[in-house]
């Protein structure tokens, strides 16, 4: 119990500034990591043709689909457990996260099991063309056999992040990617697999990293402890799970959805259209990785003082955050503007046509950059409150709300310019979505706007 109360302490005492930077370090080479994860397929696949670089594009739309309950279990879970170890209830912290993890894992099973009998209609569903379809096929075989550790590793990583032990998730997160960009160019060039080279890498990758998770991270003495008999499948767990986790859910399965109907308004226009919006979603997952980390960094700081009726300091964090957030995204909006063609023929230099598309979404993508601060930090701080249904609201809104009808009214008259505007106006809408919800949060539950 010393060791609870000492963390208590710590994380309600000592300087915000200070805690979310210990807190926001590893988190933020974690999200790197995990973007690292896509990067790396798509730049070893870019070899083997533009048609294939799609089929990895058109994958990560089911990747996001096992991510957000990856997120689900690990925020739901870690958002209460981080409350009870605030108020110092650590017996319900560990059934919270045996209850998490063993269930995750057997949602996992499920997914596997389900995707390989209807491999070929997913793969459509997911926007596969006539030509796309059979590197499809081989990238989603081995991605659906690796889904049990994929959501696991998910879960563990986020369980960990929320105690405020984000350096034993970036273990096992950089030794399963290390692994994942070892294995991309002997599996795909060496061993001549290709896009099943790719697959079979981010498979066992993956588990490898949720075995990390688990045994550095979660059966320690420093740790809240995963063991089987604490799972205990409850109502009230569950119910618990939904209210911190929910928001997540939306967050990345509306993009999700987002990007399968994405990929069917661009496959109309070719392969190339596909493989060049794929291309800018994974350069700007990579760029707001950052910015995700700092968020995360910054949610356990949130959770103990928000559970100690520390609310200063929870206003304190969020501050720091924002600023410290819109200097960087700022900054590295402008480096991505003019470096834009660049960046994308990193991926296929051989390809004019996936270049010039690629290269003007990104930079209108670039505009929205300095926005997203607010955006991320306000979502991140009602969920960790446990305010479910703001918080759900504003994950909602990106997808849900903006982007997904504007594929339906902007698309159609607009074409592929249609296809480069969605992205960047949804995000400029949800900024103004954010600006009250932000602000009532501030003022009515933490005792004033500043």
């Amino acid at each position: 119990m010393s060791k609870t109360v000492s963390k208590f302490e710590r994380m309600t005492t000592e300087p915000v500034e200070k805690l979310v930077g210990e807190m926001a370090v590893p988190t933020i080479i974690i999200m790197m990591v995990s973007a690292l994860y896509n990067m790396a397929d798509t730049y070893f696949v870019g070899s083997l043709g533009t048609s294939a670089t799609a089929a990895v594009g058109v994958t990560f739309s089911f990747m996001a689909i096992i991510q957000a309950i990856g997120f689900f279990f690990g925020h739901g879970a870690g958002n209460y457990i981080s409350r009870a170890l605030g108020a110092q209830n650590t017996g319900d912290a560990e059934k919270m996260a045996a209850t998490g993890f063993f269930t995750a894992f057997i949602i996992g099973i499920v997914i596997t099991v389900t995707g390989t009998a209807l491999l070929s209609p997913l793969a459509r569903l997911l926007g596969a063309t006539d030509t796309i379809l059979p590197y499809s096929r081989r990238y989603l075989r081995f991605i659906l056999l690796g889904a049990p550790f994929m959501v696991s590793s998910l879960m563990l990583n986020n369980l960990l992040r929320f105690q405020g032990n984000a350096f034993f998730g970036m273990i096992g997160m950089i030794g399963g990617a290390v692994l994942n960009i070892a294995l991309d160019p002997l599996f795909i060039f060496v061993l001549h697999l290709g896009v099943t080279g790719a697959s079979l890498a981010t498979m066992i990758s993956q588990t490898v990293s949720c075995i990390l998770l688990f045994v550095v991270g979660c059966t320690g003495a420093k740790n809240v402890r995963i063991l089987p008999q604490n799972f205990s499948p409850s109502f009230q767990h569950y119910k618990e799970m939904v209210r911190g986790g929910l928001p997540s859910l939306f967050r990345q399965g509306l993009l999700s959805l987002s990007t399968i109907l994405l990929n069917h308004a661009a496959g109309g226009y070719g392969d190339g259209v596909i493989a060049a919006i794929s291309i800018v979603n994974r350069v700007f997952l990579m760029a707001s990785s950052a910015l995700i980390g700092l968020g995360q960094g910054f949610q356990p700081v949130c959770g103990f003082n928000y559970g100690a009726k520390r609310y200063d300091r929870v206003k304190k964090a969020f501050w720091f955050c924002l600023k410290l957030s819109t200097v960087i995204l700022t900054g590295l909006g402008v480096l991505c503007f003019m470096c834009a063609p660049n960046i994308i023929a990193l991926f296929r230099r051989d390809d004019p046509e996936v270049i010039a598309i690629g290269a003007f979404a990104l930079r209108l993508q670039c505009f929205t950059f300095p926005f997203s601060g607010w955006i991320v930090l306000n979502n991140m701080m009602l969920q960790t409150m446990g305010k479910a249904i703001p918080a759900s609201i504003l994950a909602f809104a990106r997808q849900g709300l903006f982007l997904i009808p504007m594929l339906f009214t902007i698309v159609p008259v607009l074409g592929v310019l249609g296809i480069q505007l969605c992205v960047p106006i949804a995000d400029f809408c949800t900024f103004l979505l954010a600006i009250p919800f932000g602000i009532a949060v501030l003022r009515n539950d933490l005792g004033s706007y500043r």
